[in-house]
């Protein structure tokens, strides 16, 4: 690999490691957190509220917040994995 190659590849991998970092376990919890929260709220909701229009969005958002916390574990996951082949590379 020549020198110029192995520049790029180095900045690529700092720039994946300070997104892993800022992705972080702690936002992924955080996201998690506000998903359970939702959810709490909304299976404490009568019935009746549950079929209503808020109901809905409450369930709606943290069935989103969920899957999204999912993704950004997947994301680190997959940042990883990148990390340690771009590693492995330029060693």
């Amino acid at each position: 690999m020549d020198a110029k190659t192995r520049k790029t590849l180095s900045v690529i991998l700092s720039l994946l490691e300070e997104a892993q970092e800022r992705l972080g376990d702690e936002s992924m919890s955080e996201v998690r957190d506000a998903a359970d929260a939702e959810q709490e709220k909304f299976d404490n909701l009568s019935d009746g509220l549950k079929a209503s229009e808020n109901g809905q969005r409450i369930e709606a958002a943290a069935e989103a917040l969920s899957n999204a916390a999912d993704e950004i574990e997947a994301a680190g996951n997959s940042l990883d994995e990148a990390i340690g082949h771009l590693q492995e590379a330029t060693e």
